[in-house]
């Protein structure tokens, strides 16, 4: 079920989460990539709302970015070229600093819905 919509009958039971990406040599590219996806997806889909959209677009777009960087851990892993090396890298480095920069924000705003 995603956020305000209503369950299916078939969706009335949460599926379980998936493991927490971790990026290793002895999993295919594809398999790190769709367990990238998996972890980022079932991230977003559990996401804290609370109606607000400054809080609910920093809480679904932190497991969003964290996605990039595992994905970006990924690439590395599994190829050589010094273009991508460097994409990639600086996705991890991008993407970690508007994390810290996203939860920085939520610790600010903790109680926006509050004060409105």
């Amino acid at each position: 079920m995603h956020h305000g919509m209503a369950a299916s009958p078939a969706a009335t039971k949460p599926a379980p989460a998936p493991a927490p990406f971790v990026a290793s040599s002895d999993r295919s590219f594809a398999r790190l990539m769709d367990d990238a996806m998996a972890a980022m997806d079932a991230g977003m889909q559990a996401a804290p709302m609370n109606g607000d959209p400054g809080h609910d677009f920093v809480t679904m777009m932190l497991p969003h970015h964290q996605g990039a960087i595992d994905m970006a851990k990924a690439i590395l892993l599994n190829n050589q070229d010094p273009e991508l090396r460097n994409l990639a890298l600086g996705i991890i480095a991008e993407q970690q600093n508007e994390i810290n920069v996203m939860h920085a924000w939520l610790a600010r705003h903790h109680d926006t819905k509050e004060k409105k």
